[in-house]
């Protein structure tokens, strides 16, 4: 792995290291804005559901547009690099915000800027590569990713720490922005002709068969996977005391950093399918043990350690495994729609569980996932077509 490593195009690394420092900035933020919501513009819970239900679903919406916009024109660099700059730029506007109304805006302009990034970003991560090494490269990807989610965190902690108030943490996330903006212009088109798209390749009936079942497949394991919130909430309830909540999720992100890019790797030699399986039951393994877990221990931490094991196999395995399903001048749009399809479905799958959560009890709500998962795990193995380079 470590020769492909160092033989990876400067495109990867680029796009690698543009993902670290961008959610560098918004995990630095974001984590804040409920805090600040509370206790400076004095908004409530639904103020929150409010804001992160539009904001979602406009991102969702908009991965479809601009991945299908990137095989119209065959270009992807420009939306990359307008994507980060809304976001980027949008974030350090949170200090000025005097109502949830303006809270609502920057955060509707932060997911505008993902929508419009992440189809276009994905499609030019998986061109800059031969297609034996795609999962080495957005397991790259991955890992830099969640660097980034712990990276800024620790940063925020540490501004906090020191008596900075919330709104100067805010404007310091214009600091990143500008590095982010500077990286994305050094980006360039993957190389080669890409084919040119038809006139009608977003609508569902212009995808493969074989790719329509991986979509399904997706969307249902994405309704059992609930917001990493209720993890949080049932380690509380077990017993881990409030201030060793972010060291537990620190340690998922650290998981999922050092073993995205070994992980997605070795799906270029024993195929995706093996690797999306095994991290599919992995995740149905964890939600059961919590479901029956009844207090916190060494197993709790061995638990959300084997989360983050889950993430890194499955993150980056997930989208090398749409451009292997894709067809050829349809890469944008196939990205688009797996980017809709697990975006859509994440706002049923947290209703569904809180719910469940709170009408029956967490066993039921982790019972639900569970079971999702490995209904998933099952037509993954015996219901979704392997490519022909796998087969």
């Amino acid at each position: 792995m470590w020769s492909a490593l160092v033989k990876l195009p400067r495109t990867v690394w680029l796009i690698g290291l543009i993902s670290l420092v961008n959610d560098s900035a918004s995990d630095m933020v974001y984590p804040l804005v409920p805090l600040y919501l509370a206790s400076v513009l004095m908004a409530g819970p639904r103020a929150l559901g409010l804001i992160e239900g539009l904001a979602e679903a406009t991102a969702a919406l908009l991965k479809l547009f601009s991945g299908v916009l990137v095989d119209r024109t065959r270009r992807a660099r420009p939306w990359v690099v307008v994507g980060y700059g809304l976001a980027g730029f949008g974030r350090p506007l949170l200090a000025l915000a005097g109502s949830w109304g303006w809270v609502l805006l920057i955060r509707l302009s932060d997911r505008i800027g993902k929508g419009l990034r992440t189809s276009p970003r994905d499609t030019l991560l998986a061109g800059s590569v031969a297609p034996e090494h795609r999962g080495l490269a957005f397991g790259v990807q991955r890992a830099l990713d969640n660097a980034g989610a712990v990276i800024g965190p620790l940063t925020a902690a540490a501004m906090l720490g020191a008596g900075m108030p919330l709104q100067q943490v805010f404007a310091w996330a214009l600091l990143p922005a500008l590095i982010c903006l500077a990286m994305t212009l050094g980006l360039k088109e993957a190389p080669g002709e890409r084919p040119m798209a038809s006139g009608r390749t977003w609508h569902w009936r212009g995808l493969s068969a074989g790719f329509k079942r991986y979509l399904l497949v997706v969307a249902l394991f994405t309704l059992g996977n609930s917001s990493n919130m209720f993890l949080l909430l049932r380690a509380h309830e077990l017993g881990v005391a409030q201030a060793h909540v972010p060291v537990l999720w620190g340690l998922v992100s650290v998981v999922a950093m050092l073993g995205a890019a070994p992980l997605s790797a070795w799906s270029d030699k024993v195929g995706r399918h093996r690797l999306l399986i095994g991290g599919y039951a992995a995740y149905g393994l964890v939600y059961l043990a919590l479901a029956w877990q009844a207090r916190a221990g060494w197993s709790l931490w061995l638990l959300f350690a084997l989360y983050g094991l889950f993430l890194a196999a499955t993150e980056g395995v997930e989208k090398a495994l749409v451009a292997d399903l894709a067809e050829p001048g349809q890469e944008g749009t196939a990205y688009g729609w797996f980017n809709l399809a697990t975006g859509i479905m994440l706002l049923p799958a947290s209703w569904c569980f809180g719910w469940l959560y709170q009408a029956w009890s967490a066993q039921a709500a982790f019972e639900f996932g569970a079971a999702c998962a490995g209904v998933s795990a099952l037509l993954m193995a015996w219901w979704v077509p392997k490519p022909h380079a796998q087969n």
